[in-house]
């Protein structure tokens, strides 16, 4: 069974949960490999290798290749994941609508010549938003237009099933495929165990969890989806490349899901607030009408989503950081992100109860 079948979010419900702390002992492990790798890859070409600054679950590289520069991305988890091929597709169908994402030079998963799944792209010479923003230069609410239209615009990719895409069935048909024929049975996927681990390490007290169960539970009904769409699954300025004022590339697709619409509107959610939304749902709403019951899928997928980043920040230790760290603010702390988790997940469980406007949040 390939694992991505079986999980909500690949960060916290990976059979090896929170692989990939000691990074610098996985880079040495594999720098000899990799290079080896794309010297034989580029015969004659001359190949050189530094580290790149990548936060997410990967180790990335900077490949010049005969004065070329490319983004090289490596899985060498025990799970033998193999989701870098479904990424490259994705990302090919993202580009085939004229949105702006990196260029796939190459991938393999099958680990036959390498012990790790590896990934070649086109490097865009862009810091990530987040940077900017993070610098007090970005201009927020232009860049939050142009995002949500572009979420509307992916969202033409509709491919059938729900959830995680099926490596196999890309192999077999060369078609993205969800492994879950019901929205609602990816949704719930891990729910149970989401809060249990909150509750047992004290974020959450078990009568907050039950509440937040009780409320999902009697909004079941959005979850019946006849069709699904193209999600990100983790949008946030960090994943998006550009400058003060327009948008390069959106990069990291490897959580990409087929699921609901207001799903990638809800993760900005996670992180920004009403001001930044109501301009995001604006430019959603410039390419396509927002679908029945908006707000309330809003807030139903803002508080799953916020359910499993809680998970991931106890268990990443993410609250004892410093604003050094990508997800905390400047001059803030780790005990300010995790007080700013705690309201986000009061705020969508109210906001999915009352069906209040998502400007309030």
């Amino acid at each position: 069974m390939n694992p991505r079948s079986s999980i909500y979010y690949w960060k916290c419900d990976r059979p090896a949960a929170f692989h990939g702390t000691d990074e610098n002992f996985r880079r040495s492990a594999s720098e000899g490999q990799l290079l080896d790798l794309l010297r034989g890859r580029f015969p004659d070409q001359a190949v050189a290798l530094r580290p790149a600054a990548g936060q997410g679950n990967h180790i990335t590289w900077l490949a010049t290749v005969a004065g070329t520069e490319l983004f090289v991305r490596l899985e060498d988890g025990p799970e033998r994941d193999d989701y870098l091929e479904v990424e490259s597709r994705v990302l090919e169908n993202v580009r085939a609508l004229g949105l702006p994402a990196p260029r796939v030079f190459g991938v393999d998963a099958s680990r036959k010549q390498v012990p790790f799944a590896w990934q070649l792209l086109e490097n865009i010479p862009c810091p990530d938003l987040n940077q900017l923003h993070k610098a007090g230069r970005l201009d927020m609410a232009r860049v939050a237009g142009d995002i949500g239209a572009a979420v509307a615009r992916w969202q033409a990719i509709q491919p059938p099933g729900f959830g995680p895409f099926d490596p196999d069935s890309l192999r077999r048909e060369n078609r993205l495929a969800g492994f879950h024929r019901r929205y609602a049975d990816y949704f719930f996927l891990h729910l149970d165990r989401h809060l249990q681990f909150l509750v047992e390490h004290a974020f959450l007290i078990a009568g907050e969890a039950d509440e937040m169960q009780a409320e999902i539970g009697r909004q079941r009904g959005l979850l019946a989806l006849e069709q699904g769409c193209l999600v990100h699954k983790d949008l946030a300025l960090w994943n998006i490349l550009g400058t003060e004022k327009d948008i390069a590339a959106f990069i990291d697709w490897d959580d990409a899901i087929c699921g609901d619409p207001m799903d990638d509107l809800s993760l900005l959610g996670c992180f920004y607030d009403g001001a930044v939304l109501a301009r995001a749902l604006q430019g959603y709403a410039s390419v396509r009408p927002l679908p029945p019951e908006h707000r309330r899928r809003f807030w139903l997928h803002l508080l799953r989503n916020m359910l499993v980043k809680a998970v991931i920040r106890v268990g990443a230790g993410y609250f004892d950081r410093t604003d050094q760290f990508f997800l905390i603010g400047s001059g803030a702390n780790g005990a300010d992100l995790k007080t700013f988790t705690r309201q986000r997940l009061t705020a969508a469980l109210k906001g999915l109860h009352d069906n209040r406007e998502l400007e309030t949040l």
